[in-house]
């Protein structure tokens, strides 16, 4: 599952890893469960379905002729979620998160990243992604509570703490590398997507 991390009021473009398409592609996007775009080449078929889910995408998806790409221009955070690329038996997922407030910290300050929750149910499970990459997580039931110090070459290495409570992460004795996206995943009986984006000053 990739991950992409935008800001609110840009476009992103989902790609779909082909070169070109081939005479007989049948090619569907759907955001969750409702297709919201298809090409199907045998019918030179190319269709958004934009009106769908209360229009949230209206006048907002672009596909490529030839890659079968979906671009989604003026991002909202109700784009935020997991988009599903089918071609033929094949799927792709990607998750999509719009930001809409950028953290901005002074080098070797340290930072929070807010989950929003008061306390983590007993079925909650929580990543915190950065560059497509967990860096740490909880999970309630177990009781098991996580960081990942060497991923990305040790650039987090006891830098990470977690909020037992709420979930929400700290970055300490931050860098110029621990800028960028960060998407926190709460899997539970309501799954939640939030972004954020961390700029570090230089001292």
């Amino acid at each position: 599952m990739k991950s992409v991390v935008v800001k609110e009021g840009d476009s992103v473009t989902l790609d779909s890893g082909l070169t070109e398409l081939k005479d007989d592609d049948l090619i569907q996007w759907r955001f969750g469960n409702t297709l919201i775009a298809e090409i199907n080449v045998t019918a030179d078929s190319f269709s958004v379905y934009d009106d769908v889910l209360d229009g949230r995408f209206r006048d907002r998806l672009k596909l490529d002729n030839q890659t079968g790409s979906l671009t989604i221009t003026d991002t909202r955070p109700e784009h935020t979620g997991i988009y599903v690329l089918n071609i033929f038996n094949m799927s792709t997922f990607f998750i999509l998160a719009v930001y809409d407030k950028e953290t901005s910290v002074n080098e070797g300050d340290s930072v929070t990243l807010y989950s929003g929750l008061t306390e983590i149910m007993d079925d909650d499970e929580i990543h915190w992604m950065f560059e497509n990459t967990v860096i740490a997580e909880i999970n309630k039931r177990v009781g098991s509570f996580t960081v990942y110090n060497g991923v990305l070459g040790g650039r987090f290495r006891d830098r990470l703490k977690l909020d037992h409570q709420t979930g929400s992460l700290t970055i300490t004795n931050t860098r110029p590398e621990h800028a960028g996206g960060y998407l926190l995943v709460i899997e539970s009986i309501k799954n939640l997507l939030k972004a954020f984006r961390v700029a570090v000053n230089g001292e």
